[in-house]
């Protein structure tokens, strides 16, 4: 239900049953339309327009709804209306959103296969600008300990130090770890610097102790795993 407001009619227009916060109370969350929670998370319009206006106009700035998960602070407060304090409501919620999204909490996610790895980190690895770096440390069960994005920017093996990895897996118990990165381009292939790094990681692995068990790279929804590729 998208409820078509002029810009300067105000919520408080909008019969009582028809508000998005007594439409969730009574009907539920889920029959509320995007427009409609975007305006409760923004709670208010502007002076100009309602908060339904504003909602609508924040959803008509985004191909689709999905695109605001990866929005900056920046790029939300390019749509009139938005400031900074209505733009850091709207980005929060949709990192609550990213965070329920995962099946189950880091303590207790095994790693059974590349493919449970890659589920673990596609959807928030796939769309990001900049490579990252991340390191899953775990358990001798292969249960995730904890998750650190070890690095930002281009990958090589002068810059990702095996010393800053094995300290936290010293730090946090880890068993064993995984490491992933992921490819703006979308294409996972392996570069000879991905598999320069990885070698140099399953060294210093077997000195510390601590296996790599894979090292992962995302690309768009997709993703390669250099130990079923054969590099490790």
């Amino acid at each position: 239900m998208t409820i078509d407001l002029q810009p300067k009619m105000m919520i408080r227009d909008v019969h009582i049953a028809d508000r998005p916060r007594e439409r969730l109370i009574s009907q539920g969350a889920g029959s509320l339309s995007n427009q409609e929670l975007i305006a409760i998370l923004l709670r208010t319009g502007t002076k100009e327009e309602s908060v339904l206006v504003l909602a609508n106009r924040i959803l008509s700035s985004f191909d689709k709804i999905q695109d605001l998960k990866d929005a900056t602070i920046e790029e939300m407060m390019l749509v009139k209306g938005v400031g900074q304090a209505k733009a850091v409501q709207l980005l929060a919620a949709a990192e609550i959103g990213k965070r329920l999204y995962r099946k189950h909490s880091a303590g207790r996610y095994t790693i059974r296969s590349p493919e449970d790895a890659a589920s673990y980190l596609m959807t928030d690895m796939s769309s990001l600008s900049q490579e990252h770096f991340v390191v899953l440390f775990m358990n001798v069960k292969n249960e995730i300990l904890h998750k650190q994005t070890i690095f930002i920017g281009s990958l090589n093996s002068s810059i990702v130090h095996p010393r800053e990895i094995f300290r936290e897996a010293v730090k946090r118990s880890a068993a064993s770890i995984i490491v992933a990165h992921n490819h703006p381009s979308g294409n996972p292939s392996p570069s000879p610097e991905d598999i320069e790094v990885t070698k140099r990681l399953i060294e210093a692995g077997s000195i510390m102790g601590i296996e790599l068990l894979d090292h992962v790279i995302i690309g768009d929804h997709r993703f390669i795993s250099l130990k079923e590729k054969g590099y490790m």
